[in-house]
This record gives C-alpha cells, structure tokens and sequence, in this order.
C-alpha cells in the first residue's frame, strides 16, 4: 500500500498527518509513505524525526495585503504544480492524503487530477482555505468538529476528532520521569507554557513582563516553549534576569513529557492544542490567537469553559491578567481538580485509528 500524505505549515498540520501515518503503519506495517510539505518550513524537521519520507515543495501563501511576496507566488504555484505532477508519477500512490497547509494544495490537486482518489483531514472548527477548494474532489472528508456541513459535503465527513501524537496519545511516561527530563523541583507546581510551534506574542510578552515577579513567589517553575521566531531575543532577555524556576526553550521536543511533568497549561487554543490538553487532562488557562479565521480559537476554547473544562483570558488582557490568573489557579487545588476531571471527559482517544481504518477500507475496496 503506498500512501501519499500532503501539508504542513504548523504543528496543527504535520503533527495529526504524523499521527495518521503512524496509525495506519501499525495496522498495515509493510505499507510505504511519502510526505510532501514545504520546504523550510516544520515537517522538513519533524517528519524525517519521526522516520517517514518527505519531499519539499516551495510552496507559500497569497498574502492577502499588498505585498511583493506575490510577484514570486505565481511563479512558485506553478513551479509546485510542475514538481508534484512528477512525484505522483514516479511515486504511483493507491491514496493521498491531505492535512491542510500550502503544500497540500498543489500534491492533492496533482494526485486528482491523475486519478488518485484523495481524502482530507481538517482539524478546525472553521475549514482551511485549502481543503475548501480540495473538497470537491475528495472521496472522504474527517473532522475534529460537528456542524461542518457549511463547508463540506455531508456525505463525505466522517467525525473523528483530530489526531494526536502516538506519545501523547498514549503517554506511558511517569511524572518523575518528566520532571528529572526537564531538571525541575519535585516540590514545586510546574507551569507548562505553549504558544504554538511558532510561538505566540502575547503569551511570550507576557511571561517576560513576569518571569521576576514569579521567581520571588518561590513556589512555581516554568517549562517555556516560546517559538523559534521569537528565541534569540527571549533568550537576550532572559540572561539580564535571575530566573533559575524559568526553563525557556524554543521548541520542547519531548512534549510528552512536558505534559506529564505540567500541573497547569497555558496554551492557544488551536484545534491540536485543545486535543492534545483533553488528552493531557490538565487545568488550563487558554488564551485564544485573536490572529484567526471566524476567531475559531476563542469558539474553541469556549467550548471548554462552558463544561467548566477549562478557563480563559482574552489576547487583548492577557498582558493585565497574566500573573492573576495563573498564581490564582496554582493555588485553588478543588479547581485544578474540577477541570482536570471535566477535560478528560472531552477527550477522544483514538482518533488517528478511526481515520486509518476508513483509510484502509477504501483502498481494500
């Protein structure tokens, strides 16, 4: 079985394609993969780490305001298009698979076009503009959210939640472990802080405002992911302070362990995020990206706060909150354990099986 997977941009793209390529070589485990993403951007990274095949595309995106970046992506649209019309030719796939992201675009459209049946996989409450137009030519849609009947075909979704990493996914890991990983107190509360895999500005302007006033409290450590576009002044900034309970890092590798080791989250809420925290079953303070389509972040984080799954802040008053809120919820144990409990029942645990199942069954058709 040979299988095609396109996409990437951000941890929400690469990250569920992994997942579903992990999840249907289980099941079919002589199967051969080939990812297509663009280049220099994270799957480049992350695909090869996680021990698939991945050809780079010098897919970009139409920036919707004037810009001379536009000149060059009608040049680059149609150097993909020539590039993926020959991976599908010397590759041959049975399936391509679609997760979103510039370079989904022109593989998937490469693949229809030669007869390749294609499926997408769309991991918000409010679709990407590149499975909008792929949609038409898909024999399957999977989503993460009900109600996407506005977007897609109702005869082609399939409702499976999004798919999670295989360690986060199945976390065997002990809090110990974590906590010895990251060289942490045992007898602190540990605060994770995630912004994405591209960082968040706000969040990371926030914690810097902070970092001093957090290190005096003396009872609370952080693992801080800031994003590899915002590191090198982060880093600047974090050697003029004496934070030792501050463990900045642009990117956590092991975020498996950094959930294990975490007593509380804080996190956008981009639909793998809000996956990932269900299954983490961790209290959670979310702080949507204003930065959004339909501003899907705040629906779905709202869509916890309303189980009292989870608690909120908005972008613009995160600078003025930021420490209140946190200091508050590590030290309100009853509500850490309300949304910790309430969370978990959000969860949808096997969801990169559901989608390789379909996957499988189609193709054996």
């Amino acid at each position: 079985m040979k299988i095609l997977i396109g996409g990437g941009g951000t941890g929400g793209h690469v990250f569920p394609a992994i997942a579903i390529a992990q999840a249907l070589k289980k099941i079919k485990p002589d199967s051969e993969f080939l990812f297509v993403g663009a280049k220099d951007k994270l799957e480049m990274e992350k695909v090869p780490a996680a021990g698939f095949n991945i050809i780079g595309l010098p897919a970009a995106g139409f920036q919707r305001k004037f810009s001379l970046k536009n000149i060059t992506f009608f040049f680059k649209l149609i150097s993909c298009a020539i590039k993926s019309k020959k991976i599908i030719k010397d590759f041959k796939p049975d399936i391509a698979i679609g997760v979103g992201g510039y370079a989904s675009g022109p593989i998937l459209r490469a693949a229809a076009k030669a007869g390749i049946p294609i499926m997408l996989q769309e991991q918000n409450s409010f679709a990407g503009v590149t499975n909008k137009m792929l949609a038409k030519y898909a024999v399957k849609i999977f989503t993460a959210y009900k109600n996407m009947d506005k977007f897609f075909d109702i005869n082609k979704t399939t409702l499976t939640g999004n798919p999670v990493r295989e360690d986060i996914a199945n976390n065997k890991t002990t809090k110990e472990e974590a906590i010895n990983h990251f060289n942490l107190s045992p007898n602190k509360k540990t605060v994770l802080i995630i912004g994405g895999s591209l960082g968040a500005g706000t969040i990371n302007k926030s914690m810097l405002k902070y970092a001093e006033k957090f290190q005096q409290l003396g009872n609370i450590q952080f693992i801080w992911q800031t994003g590899k576009y915002y590191w090198d002044n982060i880093e600047n900034e974090m050697k003029t302070k004496n934070c030792p309970d501050i463990h900045a890092t642009a990117f956590v590798k092991r975020m498996d362990l950094a959930y294990k080791a975490a007593d509380i989250v804080v996190s956008r809420s981009g639909a793998l995020s809000v996956s990932e925290l269900c299954l983490a079953a961790k209290p959670v303070i979310f702080i949507p990206s204003p930065n959004v389509a339909e501003d899907h972040q705040t629906k779905n984080a709202m869509a916890l706060v309303n189980e009292n799954a989870a608690t909120m802040i908005k972008d613009s008053e995160a600078e003025e909150l930021f420490f209140e809120k946190i200091n508050n919820l590590c030290n309100d144990i009853e509500k850490m354990n309300h949304y910790s409990e309430n969370i978990a029942k959000l969860a949808v645990k096997n969801s990169a099986e559901i989608i390789a199942t379909e996957i499988i069954k189609y193709i054996n058709k």
